[in-house]
């Protein structure tokens, strides 16, 4: 199974209480330093995010010349060099397991003056990559991948950027971002058009930022050979990071969780809406708006969750939380159905078969499909589960442990600390019997 040393074993707990703050929004936190570095002036960042994604994003624009203090405490101070300051890294920029870094900075990097090499570990160089380096070469960009389109990925620099009308095959805030972070260096507009709704962090920090940028519905419009004007910005706790506590709240037997300042952007809360469709107990208090990110305290206490069909449409607002999602269901009471997911086959690991092996390992019959899974509900029992180098997996595995009728060992958990340093402290100061085992 696992080539790698860290293994988690969570053994059954019942209560899961307290006041949780959880780490800074990945997402967030690499369009930060990506705007920020580009920007006039010095932008300052707080809450930022010091997983081992982010930090590849920070490295990054390090080794092109922008200079970068911190983080410390989640608190950076960046020294914008300009739409049109940076330098060629002497070496590749090695973006570790960030889908992320490496189809935003497509983008980004086709727009400069350069060449660039953008390569990564053994499960990012797996992901496919043709779906930014196509429409970037509709817009002139010249990108060399491996014969599969997947990374290391070559980008020229040097070539004049022109400006696409693009209807997004697959609704992707990845695939939208690299787009209109290419449109900044095109000549006139881009715009990008989705199927459904996804994340728009990139929009609203372009606006912060007084990026000439207009939303209209589904498509977003971007004026090539604008300026980034600098500013000060404050990433809120994040809502991926958050779900899991969500549903080890919901599933377990006793529970009264709070999680502080969390970032409540109507393109993430997904997750939180499937869970009230099951019959989650979730209250949002305290809302405010920071920055032009919506936040709020998430309190979440026991529940008794059914089966649903999970609607389509709340599927791109939810994409990264399934994997915790499946757990809830296999406690719930009665089936449940996801489809429109085909997306979770190609993110760190195929979430839909790692995550119905993993749940039949442990007793639960779940069925996957080309798009979905179908979830039968029991017992969640013991058993050794691979996380298959996915970080989301070994987490949402852990949460099982709050319905467990013995020990889950999982495998592979050395990712964790790519979205969530501090999972393990936090999710054992509040309940967990969780034991990290090298």
């Amino acid at each position: 199974m696992s080539a790698l040393k860290t293994r988690f074993l969570v053994k059954p707990s019942d209560s899961f209480n307290g006041k949780i703050r959880l780490p800074g929004d990945k997402s967030i936190s690499h369009r930060s330093i990506m705007l920020g570095s580009l920007a006039d002036g010095v932008v300052e960042v707080s809450g930022f995010l010091e997983g081992e994604d982010a930090l590849a994003t920070l490295e990054a624009f390090k080794k092109m010349g922008v200079k970068i203090e911190g983080p410390e405490n989640g608190k950076l101070i960046i020294h914008g060099v300009g739409m049109s300051g940076l330098q060629a890294a002497n070496t590749a920029l090695d973006l570790g397991n960030s889908g992320t870094s490496m189809r935003l900075l497509s983008g980004l990097l086709a727009g400069q003056n350069f060449e660039s090499t953008l390569i990564g570990d053994a499960s990012l160089s797996g992901r496919p990559m043709r779906r930014v380096t196509d429409p970037l070469a509709t817009m002139g960009a010249e990108i060399e991948s491996t014969e599969y389109g997947t990374a290391p990925l070559v980008i020229k620099g040097g070539r004049a950027l022109n400006s696409i009308n693009y209807n997004l095959p697959v609704a992707s805030a990845q695939v939208k971002s690299c787009v209109l972070l290419a449109g900044m260096y095109a000549q006139g507009e881009t715009t990008v058009t989705e199927p459904a709704p996804t994340r728009d962090h990139t929009e609203r920090m372009l606006k912060g930022f007084a990026y000439p940028i207009t939303v209209s519905g589904s498509t977003v419009t971007i004026q090539g050979g604008g300026k980034l004007k600098a500013t000060s910005i404050q990433v809120p706790a994040d809502i991926s990071s958050a779900a899991f506590f969500m549903v080890g709240a919901a599933i377990a037997k006793q529970a009264d969780v709070t999680l502080l300042e969390v970032g409540i952007n109507p393109t993430r809360t997904g997750v939180i809406d499937i869970l009230k469709l099951m019959g989650a107990k979730i209250d949002l208090l305290n809302q405010k708006e920071i920055g032009g990110e919506p936040i709020a305290d998430i309190h979440i206490q026991s529940s008794q969750l059914k089966g649903i069909k999970i609607p389509e449409k709340l599927v791109p607002l939810a994409i990264d939380e399934f994997p915790v999602l499946f757990i809830a269901a296999a406690c719930a009471r009665g089936q449940t159905i996801l489809t429109g997911a085909e997306e979770l086959r190609v993110k760190e690991s195929d979430r839909i078969q790692v995550m119905a092996d993993g749940l039949q390992a442990l007793g639960i019959d779940a069925r996957p499909t080309p798009d979905g899974m179908i979830i039968n509900p029991g017992q969640i029992g013991s058993g050794t589960v691979d996380g298959h180098g996915d970080h989301r997996i070994s987490m949402a595995f852990t949460m099982a442990g709050l319905r467990s009728s013995g020990p889950i060992e999982i495998l592979d958990c050395d990712n964790v600390a790519t979205s969530f340093p501090n999972f393990v402290e936090l999710s054992v100061n509040h309940g967990l019997n969780l034991m990290v085992k090298t």
